[in-house]
């Protein structure tokens, strides 16, 4: 059987993909966006989450690690993360839910289960199925036999993706996927390795083979201000969308800041701390900037 570890399943979900849709969220990803508003979803394990704000330094999990990870120093409660196994023993003694577990292995029976709670709001409004993460290509077994089981049953299917892995990976994918939304991030290959840790060169391959294929793409362009929102990029997106003129659609995604609390909670480091969801300005000068170009596909997801 199976299986693949998630770290969310997000029914009634409006903004990945058509219609009202049931977004399946899958752990690990090759890239390390400067952006990337779930953190928790790079690594491709278990992990475990401290929320500061709920503790109360009761000492119970410092007395359950077993590996001197979870500590109480001073009346402060210290999670030294390079000694933790990710056990998850601490976890199962936290009352005050300041410990959490994020990451879970899934059947793909048990995700279609709840799939299917929304059946009917996916036939009136268009909707279904989508895979998203992380990347769900880094684990392709699960995303490919999820993907064969949802079409199975007549439930529409989108693969969101940054593009990142092989070919052969997005050529036994295809049948199964009615819609790719495929990540669009930095035109310059070295601006791309900057901002994302790879280079684009393969990102760019994945998508002319999708689209020679067929495939239905919206392409997705995640733009962050004074970060890769340069003319030089917003050309680049509108060369694209003149290269493959049949995309669906070129979705712009601008940048918010909601997820900066999650670096603290995984004791990562937050690459913008600083920076401010992008404003009504800066989006409608997007649009308008690609739409000048030529590209009249631009719109604000």
């Amino acid at each position: 059987m199976k299986t693949g570890l998630l770290f969310d399943i997000q029914r009634t979900s409006l903004h990945d993909g058509p219609g009202i849709r049931t977004a399946v969220f899958l752990k690990g990803c090759p890239l390390r966006c400067q952006w990337c508003h779930n953190p928790e979803s790079q690594f491709g394990g278990v992990e475990i989450s401290f929320l500061a704000q709920n503790c109360v330094v009761c000492g119970e999990c410092a007395g359950i690690c077993m590996h001197g990870a979870q500590q109480i120093d001073g009346g402060i409660h210290i999670l030294d993360r390079s000694l933790c196994v990710r056990c998850g023993d601490c976890v199962n003694g936290c009352l005050y839910d300041a410990l959490k577990e994020t990451g879970r292995n899934y059947s793909v029976d048990s995700v279609m289960a709840e799939v299917r709670k929304d059946v009917r709001y996916y036939e009136q409004s268009g909707g279904g199925l989508t895979l998203t993460g992380g990347e769900p290509m880094l684990q392709p077994g699960f995303t490919l036999a999820l993907l064969q089981a949802a079409k199975a049953e007549g439930i529409h299917t989108c693969l969101e993706t940054c593009g990142w892995t092989s070919e052969r990976a997005y050529a036994d994918v295809l049948p199964f996927v009615d819609l790719f939304l495929f990540d669009y991030k930095a035109t310059d290959p070295e601006t791309h390795r900057r901002l994302t840790g790879v280079s684009n060169d393969k990102i760019l391959s994945n998508l002319g083979f999708l689209y020679r294929q067929g495939a239905a793409i919206r392409l997705r362009c995640p733009l962050i201000p004074g970060v890769n929102d340069s003319v030089d990029h917003l050309a680049g997106i509108a060369a694209l969308a003149e290269k493959y003129p049949n995309l669906e659609a070129v979705d712009l995604l601008p940048y918010h800041n909601a997820g900066n609390a999650k670096y603290e909670q995984y004791g990562l480091a937050n690459p913008l701390p600083g920076l401010e969801t992008a404003d009504e300005t800066a989006k409608q000068a997007w649009v308008s900037q690609l739409r000048s170009l030529g590209c009249q596909k631009a719109c604000l997801a």
